[in-house]
């Protein structure tokens, strides 16, 4: 069995164990270079009445715009007014920066409750991040991560015996993913990365209205709600945020799949947090592929981040999260940070 569901049961916080069909489509396969009848399935998928019948999914889109219609979504104005922190950046491209002060997230609960929306938030763990982090990371993701809406963790692992006891709260469901390896894969994010794609385009993506990619060694210190959420969301890294624009440490090399030109650029971001729509994250992870691929073919190597402040370089995020949502509480505090929503552990994977 490659993969494991657990769910909440009831108000108990108590957890059943639920095993998952066994199987995977003929191209998740493909990314991870398997041959046909090796990979199995990490987890359910749509009907094979829905993705088989274009009838059936014709109504399902009809249904689905009718309730878009019926539900108005807010605009910007709405719920954010960045001119009530006149003291933090804003983008150029009318892309909100989430701080506190700026959202009225009951504006935004009233549209996303009659969604009735299911928000994804997978994370990679192996060997000492398992031990050292994962078990406050859930812990404290089950206590502020989307509360009141349907979550499902998706932890992507090498070693299931390893997961240590876990807690689900109401509406959260917790799904394992086993991670496979090929031995000519060093990096861990590209290990990731490889994986969490296949998971996206096998049943994730179905499973989902958002999703967010987070990095283990995180604790969630206050409630992270319906305002992050969007179709590309980028975290903005504390440090780089506080520093001067000439020194981001881009990828310079011009030959790089990861190359942005001196002088350009507009934010430096963070890989501890990237989120959006299936699709648009899925997006991101295959553009990251491909681009790794083809350095190590001109013999290159960059940063996982490199990649992505490339990738959101080109395709601007609509939604950004400010350093509130990344800050190392070993820093001082500077007064821009109002209230810390995320504290990042020194460490990297």
């Amino acid at each position: 069995m490659l993969s494991r569901t657990f769910r909440s049961s009831g108000d108990t916080g108590l957890v059943d164990q639920r095993a998952l069909p066994p199987r995977w489509p003929r191209e998740a396969r493909s990314q991870l270079g398997l041959p046909w009848g090796v990979a199995r399935s990490a987890g359910p998928r749509v009907p094979a009445t829905c993705v088989g019948n274009p009838a059936l999914r014709r109504d399902l889109a009809v249904a689905s715009s009718a309730l878009d219609h019926e539900a108005e979504e807010p605009q910007l104005s709405d719920w954010f007014n960045p001119k009530k922190r006149p003291d933090v950046k804003t983008t150029d491209w009318f892309a909100p920066i989430i701080w506190e002060g700026t959202y009225n997230r009951q504006v935004l609960e009233k549209y996303y409750k009659r969604l009735n929306i299911t928000i994804g938030l997978a994370v990679f763990a192996m060997g000492k991040f398992v031990d050292q982090y994962l078990q406050q990371f859930i812990h404290s993701a089950n206590k502020h991560f989307m509360k009141g809406y349907s979550v499902i963790f998706y932890i992507l692992m090498d070693d299931f015996s390893k997961l240590p006891p876990i807690k689900l709260g109401p509406l959260r469901t917790l799904k394992l993913c086993i991670i496979f390896k090929q031995h000519t894969w060093k990096d861990l994010n590209y290990i990731y990365m490889r994986n969490f794609s296949v998971y996206i385009l096998g049943h994730i993506q179905y499973e989902v209205d958002f999703l967010f990619s987070m990095s283990v060694n995180q604790i969630f210190k206050n409630n992270f709600g319906v305002e992050n959420l969007g179709k590309s969301v980028a975290q903005l890294h504390a440090w780089w945020y506080f520093g001067h624009a000439k020194n981001f440490p881009y990828e310079r090399r011009s030959k790089s799949a990861a190359f942005i030109p001196p002088g350009e650029g507009d934010f430096y971001y963070h890989s501890a947090i990237f989120g959006g729509t299936p699709r648009e994250v899925l997006a991101f992870t295959e553009e990251y592929i491909k681009g790794i691929q083809n350095d190590t073919r001109r013999g290159l190597q960059s940063t996982y981040e490199c990649y992505l402040n490339k990738y959101l370089f080109i395709n601007k995020p609509t939604k950004l999260l400010s350093p509130e949502y990344n800050w190392d509480l070993n820093f001082r505090t500077p007064p821009q940070i109002k209230r810390v929503k995320i504290a990042w552990q020194s460490a990297s994977i």
